[in-house]
């Protein structure tokens, strides 16, 4: 003999038993204990959520002959137990996916006048009725307006837009909604512990999660766990088996996109799926994960389920990168989840997210003094004047490098408004530096010393470690001279930064970048147009 499904097997049988709806079984059991009986209800709502059990659990308590109403249903008397075994006459189940056509309801309406076989009331549970067609509901539309004393009909469905407004305004309206984790969890659990099954409290939140807030996904995916009710359920032998990737792939995979690695982010994904990982639950880990970085940022930590130590490796993250590069990756992914079809490149989606997540982001909150744009190729600038012009100036930093000056300062301001998109493209080129240009406010000149600002305190200490300060300095030797150091200043948040930019008009005028480039020049604007 087949053995019976956990979700058959552990269905609720009494309002008692049933985890969630609160705000449907209250009012249905007050509507039954004091006879208040509608004749049409219309149950809404996610699959999974209980809109079928609680219209059997009402048939039952509507046809119970217990004396003590308050135990309706008691699933004692033959009413109750009839109904529990499939064997009541007076409840109708009907599948309207399979029952589409108009003549289909014809034939349950000329059956309605019947007077019930056994119970009170013949009721009717019409599940997925949005299957209906247009002249089915047309034809059910006089029968839920004026039916018999003794018909109940229960329609239940879960896309309640495809009902048309005639029905719904016939009918005492339910709305079903999805089990709240913790609800979902202690149920799981309370399974187990009936059941003799081992299993840790994490595979157990793991199989909760992926059942997005259905009880009956949840416990599907608990049976299909449990092969060997004597077998120890470990989180990774849930992972395995439910193709979810470990979070450190999903750590390192927002790690990449925090440093602008696409090359390292796509090793993550591929290894991910290369272990078994589903490529749609590993994308919804990822928005999942980047989004308790945004409730972090916001403000609201409390609302993030996770260990003190995960708490705290997010808060280090969510510090690393701006809120809109956030937001531009969760939209990224999360429409990668949703585009997620299981093509011949399943992983595909999850792999031009990260692209597009990798690209640089502009912040969209105002800054002090933003920095400079990026950098144009020069064949694609047109000329600023028609007349001869000097030698071309090449912006490849590689080849022309300011040559050391005996007498004066090596640094001015101009020369570093003039190459500082080459000194952005040269830092780019580091992983280790990509993570910083985000955060770079502005910069100053002290002599020989380029003191770059930033209002980021964690990446400031980042920035002034031996390492990353000799690569910084190293960009800067290649484009702007030997001899040059570097300094990270931390900028107030009441203070701007400091940076003097020339207007576009100088720094597009190659005649004038060649005197300040090449001879050492120095421009003074005029009062009107100082920066």
């Amino acid at each position: 003999m087949a053995t019976q499904a956990l979700y058959l097997k552990w269905r609720p049988l009494a309002f008692d038993d049933f985890i969630g709806q609160e705000h449907v079984v209250r009012t249905l059991l007050g509507a039954i204990r004091q006879g208040r009986i509608r004749h049409a209800y219309l149950f809404s709502g996610p699959r999974g959520t209980g809109k079928t059990t609680t219209a059997r659990l009402l048939a039952k308590a509507v046809n119970c002959i217990h004396p003590d109403i308050t135990r309706h249903p008691c699933n004692e008397c033959s009413y109750c137990l009839a109904v529990n075994e499939g064997r009541f006459l007076d409840v109708i189940e009907i599948d309207a996916a399979s029952h589409t056509g108009v003549d289909d309801v014809r034939e349950l309406r000329d059956k309605i006048a019947f007077a019930p076989s056994e119970g009170r009331y013949k009721v009717y549970i019409i599940d997925e009725v949005h299957r209906f067609s247009g002249a089915a509901f047309d034809a059910l539309l006089k029968t839920l307006e004026e039916p018999p004393d003794h018909a109940i009909f229960i329609l239940a469905t879960t896309e309640i837009d495809k009902v048309p407004a005639t029905i719904k305004s016939r009918c005492l309206p339910f709305e079903f909604r999805r089990f709240p984790l913790r609800e979902v969890v202690g149920r799981l659990r309370q399974i187990c512990n009936e059941e003799g099954i081992s299993i840790d409290d994490r595979a157990i939140e793991l199989i909760a999660r992926q059942g997005t807030g259905s009880m009956r996904d949840s416990i599907s995916l608990l049976d299909q766990i449990v092969a060997d009710p004597t077998e120890h359920i470990s989180f990774e032998l849930a992972q395995a088996i439910l193709g979810a990737a470990s979070s450190q792939h999903v750590i390192e995979l927002v790690k990449a996109i925090i440093s602008n690695d696409a090359a390292y982010g796509l090793d993550m994904i591929n290894s991910a799926v290369d272990n078994g990982a589903d490529p749609r639950y590993f994308g919804r880990q990822v928005v999942e994960y980047m989004r308790s970085l945004l409730l972090i940022q916001m403000g609201n930590p409390n609302l993030v389920a996770a260990s003190d130590e995960m708490l705290q490796a997010m808060g280090e993250q969510a510090q690393m990168i701006g809120r809109a590069a956030l937001l531009k990756s969760i939209r990224a992914f999360n429409a990668a989840v949703a585009d997620l079809r299981g093509g011949w490149q399943p992983q595909l989606p999850l792999e031009l997210a990260l692209v597009e997540s990798t690209r640089p982001v502009f912040e969209e909150e105002p800054v002090a003094d933003p920095l400079p744009p990026a950098p144009r190729r020069p064949e694609s600038r047109p000329p600023s004047r028609p007349t001869s012009k000097p030698p071309t100036i090449e912006t490849t930093w590689t080849e022309h490098v300011p040559e050391k000056r005996k007498t004066g300062p090596l640094l001015n301001i101009a020369l570093i408004n003039a190459k500082w998109p080459s000194f952005l493209e040269v830092a780019h080129r580091n992983p280790r530096l990509k993570a910083f240009i985000e955060w770079w406010r502005g910069y100053r000149v002290e002599e020989n010393i380029l003191v770059l600002q930033t209002d980021n305190k964690m990446l400031r200490q980042k920035m002034e470690q031996a390492e990353s300060l000799q690569l910084i300095e190293k960009a800067a030797h290649q484009v702007f001279g030997e001899g040059i150091q570097v300094r990270i200043e931390l900028l107030d948040d009441n203070a701007g930064a400091t940076n003097k930019r020339l207007p576009q008009d100088y720094a597009d005028d190659e005649l004038l970048m060649f005197g300040v480039n090449e001879l050492g020049g120095e421009i003074s604007l005029p009062d009107d147009e100082q920066p």
